[in-house]
């Protein structure tokens, strides 16, 4: 008999810990607008799963977010990036549609992938999303954080080495949810 309350005790338990896992990932890494992601990682040739992972670091996924420095949306896109992205992809660009996840997620996405494209380097395409393309730009051409000028080996700013290995850890994640 207490072989049998001792199973069904830590049967019980395993499936407390698997449910109380789940709710941990549903949290920490929501897989909204997942087929709008698929569409735009196809649409510009970027992985679904950066794109989840940028989003997510970003906004955590909240399509009203706004920054301190003006950033709006689930990628968190500066009005005047958004302008310039919209007019390099030939769309209309409306301020308060940064908003709508889709569009937001359409701009980013492309962003993402331009400066993937732009720089060559994926690890500093994050960065330069962060941090901006200019910065990063000094930042290779100088020789404390870059020896070759394409990568970097060190990061002057402590909220983009963060920022980088926040998107990271998402991309751990994401990965094996987006193929």
């Amino acid at each position: 008999m207490r072989a049998i309350f001792s199973i069904l005790y830590l049967f019980c338990l395993s499936v407390m810990l698997c449910f109380c896992l789940h709710c941990f990932y549903c949290y920490y890494y929501p897989m909204k607008y997942q087929q709008d992601i698929e569409n735009y990682a196809k649409e510009f040739d970027v992985e679904g799963a950066l794109i989840a992972s940028v989003s997510n670091a970003e906004s955590s996924f909240n399509e009203n977010a706004v920054s301190s420095k003006g950033a709006v949306g689930l990628m968190q896109l500066m009005p005047s990036t958004a302008q310039w992205l919209a007019e390099k992809l030939k769309i209309s660009f409306d301020e308060e549609k940064l908003l709508e996840p889709q569009y937001n997620l359409r701009l980013g996405s492309y962003y993402l992938s331009y400066l993937i494209n732009y720089f060559g380097n994926e690890k500093v395409a994050i960065c330069a999303y962060n941090a901006g393309p200019n910065c990063v730009k000094n930042w290779l051409n100088d020789k404390t954080y870059s020896e070759d000028g394409k990568t970097l080996t060190k990061i002057p700013y402590t909220e983009t080495q963060n920022y980088l290995n926040r998107v990271y850890k998402n991309y751990y994640y994401y990965s094996r949810k987006y193929k």
